[in-house]
């Protein structure tokens, strides 16, 4: 038996109890600070209005993450996708794999999800649609790789959330997720649209100091993220108010849409306001 020195929490080294408060409270500021600012509810699916763009070639090659997905990929193992979306990674995972379960809570999701599975003709998806864990935990799948991409962001109770997880992870779990939450418009404009800065909500690194805080030693491996592109500058608005929650025609909107207009740029694929470089990091570990 390796026997290893105790290590003594600080600030470098904080327990998994500071750390799940730390990242609670994180999610709980940014709920507040929407719940302060917006002049929108929410649809009741919040990704209906832009699940189209989830729609993306099973096939295809030349996507970083995707492809540090499949070279963790082993012959014949299962895959649970959650929060799987509209299938940007469990299509291709399918072509590989003896199976993949996906759990997502969107109806609009699960539609491009089964378009694409009859479109490409994969058979070997099972959906869930439900929340992570499941309402009902009896039914909660399992499968050989457990994978989270981009999910987690807003999850104020994370340390059941990962707990689920690794309990339904038999080799291996990982985790897809960018090293700032996925909203570059409201990075970008929510101070001069709100009249203050944004709540940063927990990400790549706080997610590494949570995984080492709970005992785990995730290997980490990062690609560049290409900048969102939109195909009309109209189209990046509407995801500007979306990301920001501004009524359409209200003074906010009109200094969202100056802003927007100022700053947009033509990049291959279409329009952006992102010009800094970000990264993705895909981190895996062992579930137990």
């Amino acid at each position: 038996m390796m026997l290893r020195a105790p290590v003594r929490p600080d600030a470098t080294r904080p327990t998994a109890a500071a750390a799940l408060r730390a990242w609670a409270a994180r999610v709980r500021a940014d709920r507040e600070q929407v719940e302060r600012c917006r002049e929108m509810e929410d649809p009741s699916d919040f990704y209906a209005p832009v699940a189209g763009r989830f729609r993306m070639d099973p096939r295809r090659m030349g996507d970083p993450t995707l492809e540090l997905l499949r070279e963790l990929a082993q012959a014949g193992e299962s895959w649970l996708d959650i929060g799987a979306g509209g299938g940007r990674f469990a299509l291709p995972l399918a072509l590989a794999a003896s199976e993949v379960i996906c759990v997502e809570p969107s109806k609009a999701m699960v539609g491009v999800l089964h378009d694409g599975m009859q479109e490409h003709h994969i058979a070997n998806i099972s959906v869930l649609q439900d929340r992570w864990p499941p309402s009902d935990p009896s039914s909660a799948p399992s499968a050989d790789v457990a994978l989270m991409a981009h999910i987690g962001y807003d999850i104020e109770a994370i340390g059941p959330f990962l707990d689920a997880v690794e309990t339904a992870a038999g080799r291996l779990c990982i985790a897809v997720m960018g090293e700032g939450a996925m909203t570059t418009v409201a990075t970008l404009f929510w101070e001069p649209i709100h009249g203050e800065p944004r709540v940063a909500l927990p990400a790549l690194p706080e997610l590494m100091a949570l995984l080492v805080a709970r005992g785990r030693l995730p290997e980490i491996r990062l690609v560049e993220r290409a900048p969102p592109t939109f195909d009309s500058i109209d189209d990046l608005l509407a995801m500007g108010r979306r990301q920001l929650w501004v009524r359409p025609d209200s003074i906010k909107d009109r200094l969202l849409s100056e802003l927007i207009r100022g700053s947009a740029i033509q990049r291959e694929g279409g329009w952006t306001v992102d010009r800094a470089t970000s990264r993705i990091g895909v981190a895996s570990w062992l579930p137990r």
